[in-house]
């Protein structure tokens, strides 16, 4: 009795690695190997035509000292990050708790706020960028009926990340939905009973609304500041094919890595700054992890 269990454990389990060998397959070829070869190539002096000669840290000391576009890529980066973040989130969490509103007609708000999220992405680009001209887009056109004189947005260095940050708010329909869903799954009966104690709109929010949706505020937090350090297609569209927009305003991290590496053809000092990237979203993700449990509630009681 024992062999035939221990047969038909082995038989599930070459089962199961049959089922996953797919996954483990495409992570070894797309993700770890790439992982690995920019490891090995962040150390050589590579421009994809040549032999990968090994420098040593020249790569990084020439970054850290000599690349003044590298701080300057990174600054904008930090910028986008520190700023989109919160803001995104804020203004998700505050679109799905009024979509969740029964009312007559939320069905067509609801598809209406959550379709920016699926529309191509340099078509909202190009759209975004007519929508922002100083002297015919349709903001300032907007703003002018209230006689405030708009920025000039995508030529003025000042404006031209809030510029991005507006157009990341407009398309954060997914986020929304995804708060959305959390907050249909809350019990009414939570509601009512704060209402039998008293409890205002702010505090139902407060104590009950906010405590609830914390894990997947958390999950967005984590997405979102990956994908704010990955920021590259509409900074490369807005800007005349990566030009950086004017003073660099619009330079961000993954930009230069790639003027280094397709442009200027540097291709080991593209993959040190690939490691830099890694390194720095690596360590904010396992800080936001470790503070975690401080503020993300889960509904069996665990934190």
């Amino acid at each position: 009795m024992p062999k035939k269990r221990s047969k038909s454990k082995r038989q599930e389990a070459l089962w199961g690695y049959f089922f996953v060998a797919p996954f483990l397959l495409g992570f070894v070829i797309f993700m770890l190997g790439p992982m690995l070869f920019s490891f090995v190539g962040s150390f050589t002096d590579y421009n994809l035509t040549s032999k990968m000669n090994f420098i040593g840290f020249k790569n990084f000391t020439r970054m850290f000292t000599q690349d003044t576009l590298f701080w300057k890529s990174l600054y904008n980066t930090a910028y986008f990050v520190l700023f989109n973040v919160p803001l995104t989130t804020l203004f998700s969490v505050f679109l799905a708790t009024l979509l969740n509103q029964k009312i007559r007609g939320i069905s067509f708000f609801r598809t209406t706020f959550y379709l920016p999220a699926i529309l191509s992405g340099v078509a909202v680009y190009v759209l975004w960028m007519q929508l922002l001209s100083p002297s015919a887009g349709l903001i300032n056109t907007f703003l002018s009926w209230f006689n405030i004189k708009g920025p000039a947005w995508l030529f003025d260095p000042e404006w031209t990340k809030p510029a991005l940050i507006l157009m990341k708010i407009w398309s954060s329909g997914g986020a929304m939905l995804l708060y959305l869903a959390t907050l249909q799954n809350i019990s009414p009966t939570l509601y009512e009973s704060a209402e039998i104690d008293g409890a205002g709109v702010w505090a139902k929010f407060k104590n009950i609304t906010i405590p609830l949706i914390t894990p997947i505020i958390f999950y967005d937090v984590i997405t979102s500041t990956i994908g704010s350090f990955q920021i590259f297609q509409e900074a490369y569209v807005m800007t005349k094919n990566g030009t950086g927009g004017p003073a660099n305003s619009l330079l961000f991290y993954n930009l230069h890595m790639w003027n280094k590496a397709f442009v200027a053809f540097d291709m080991g000092y593209a993959m040190a700054m690939s490691m830099i990237l890694f390194l720095i979203v690596l360590v904010l993700t396992f800080i936001n992890l470790k503070l975690a449990p401080r503020w993300v509630h889960y509904t069996g009681g665990g934190s």
